[in-house]
């Protein structure tokens, strides 16, 4: 049974389901609290009622007082799919024994193989040890104390700091090289590498802030302000350097976010993603910029009107050469968007030149 491992939408939907602040979670609290014990199934599809047995039906409004009070039950409750009502209490819960299961305890066991057999959401508590338990299919998550998730989300949001300072370095020496016209494979692949790293951190946090529920809310809004435009940058990156023509920047990110921490180190798998064939040396060939992240800095810029530049001239290059005059000749661009672009593009490279100095 994987522990902790990638979070399917249904998982998280059933996290949310238990985060600090829902009437659920409150009461599986209460029931923690009290020493009680118990087992709780989250839907009641047909396979779930098929293998619940005897008990009585409530069909009640779930609140905290009522689920701690049927908790004190030595059955199982079932409540909707939406948690919202108590169906069936002191129900008994007969699973298919021939499932595997890893648990040794009775309740952990019976939450386990029903999860498995059913996919429903199964909460077990543990009287003896304290511990709110979920089960989803093949996954196991223990929730943890608030306090210790928020200690661990701040840490990350520290750590998402510093590789946010690195990557905005690297971007800023990327931006350089390009006006320079100097950029080598090595350089974009640096920049993808650290963009991804922001990624996964931020992924980190993010499952922090479900768990945390109504507590996470000043997590979220200290990450967002971190990291806004970070994964459009990413793409507008691949845009610029990639070789191709099958495969999207959003494809090219997901195979990137794929990857074990390990692959993400070698700048020459970056390097293939991107389309470029390995040889020695290779990552330090000359590559030149298409230009669709750096016109993505000029204000009021319409996605048409920079396609239709970078399809005009090829590259950025070209683009930095461009009289007035032939700006407006392209497609959307008059005499006035023309001199705006010009003037544009020389403020963000008076602006990066400042930055490097600082």
């Amino acid at each position: 049974m994987r522990e902790d491992g990638f979070w399917s939408e249904e998982f998280i939907a059933a996290l949310k389901m238990v985060a600090p602040g829902t009437p659920l979670r409150e009461g599986l609290e209460n029931i923690l609290r009290a020493k009680t014990g118990a087992l709780i199934v989250v839907g009641d599809s047909p396979e779930v009622m098929e293998i619940a047995e005897g008990g009585f039906e409530i069909h009640t409004n779930l609140t905290p007082a009522n689920l701690y009070e049927l908790a004190k039950m030595d059955g199982a409750i079932i409540l909707s799919s939406d948690a919202k009502k108590i169906l069936l209490a002191n129900t008994q819960l007969v699973p298919d024994p021939a499932i595997p299961s890893q648990e040794t305890g009775i309740r952990h066991r019976s939450a386990e193989r029903v999860a498995r057999q059913t996919g429903a959401l199964v909460i077990s508590i543990s009287q003896r040890r304290g511990i709110i338990t979920l089960y989803k299919g093949s996954i196991k998550y223990v929730l943890r104390d608030i306090g210790v998730v928020l200690d661990k989300a701040n840490q990350a949001l520290q750590t998402l700091e510093k590789y946010k300072a690195v990557l905005d370095k690297a971007l800023l020496t990327l931006s350089t090289l390009e006006f320079q016209d100097l950029v080598t494979l090595f350089d974009v692949a640096k920049a993808l590498q650290r963009t991804e790293m922001v990624l996964r951190i931020v992924q980190e946090i993010e499952r922090y802030v479900i768990e945390l529920g109504n507590e996470g809310r000043l997590i979220s809004m200290q990450m967002d302000e971190l990291v806004s435009n970070v994964y459009e940058e990413g793409l507008l990156i691949i845009k610029d350097y990639s070789l191709h023509k099958d495969k999207t920047p959003q494809e090219i990110m997901a195979t990137m976010a794929q990857w074990p921490a390990e692959d993400l180190l070698d700048l020459s798998l970056i390097s293939r993603a991107l389309g470029y064939t390995a040889n020695p040396g290779f990552l330090d060939q000359a590559v030149t910029p298409r230009g669709y992240r750096i016109l993505h800095k000029i204000p009021r810029l319409p996605l048409p009107v920079i396609e239709n530049l970078v399809a005009t001239f090829g590259n950025l290059q070209q683009i930095l050469r461009a009289s007035i005059e032939k700006l407006d000749e392209v497609e959307g661009i008059g005499e006035v968007r023309a001199r705006a672009i010009k003037e544009g593009l020389q403020r963000y490279r008076d602006q990066i030149a400042m930055e490097r100095h600082f």
